[in-house]
C-alpha cells in the first residue's frame, strides 16, 4: 500500500510542480511522478536538515514535497534553458 500511495501523491505533487513551473505541457505522467518523489527527498533534505524520516502525510509534508518538486523544476530549467522561467 505505501508503494502505491507513494505514485499517487508523487504524481499529484509534479503535476501540481509542473503548473506552477510551466512545464505542464512537456511532461507526462511517468515525469509527473518522478519529479514527485524526486521533489519530495529534496524538499526533505532542505527542510529537515538533511534526516531524512517516514514522516506521516500531513499538509506540511505535502508543502515540503510540493517546494521541493519547484526546485527540482527550477534547476531542470535552469539547466536546460539558461533561466528559471
Amino acid at each position: 500500500m505505501g508503494l502505491i500511495l507513494w505514485l499517487v501523491i508523487g504524481g499529484v505533487v509534479g503535476w501540481l510542480a509542473s503548473i506552477l513551473m510551466r512545464t505542464d505541457a512537456q511532461q507526462g505522467i511517468l515525469l509527473n511522478i518522478v519529479v514527485g518523489i524526486v521533489g519530495a527527498f529534496i524538499g526533505g533534505l532542505i527542510f529537515s536538515g538533511g534526516n531524512i524520516n517516514n514522516a506521516p502525510l500531513t499538509l506540511y509534508t505535502f508543502l515540503i514535497s510540493l517546494v521541493g518538486a519547484v526546485v527540482l523544476l527550477a534547476i531542470v530549467n535552469l539547466v536546460r534553458r539558461g533561466t528559471v522561467r
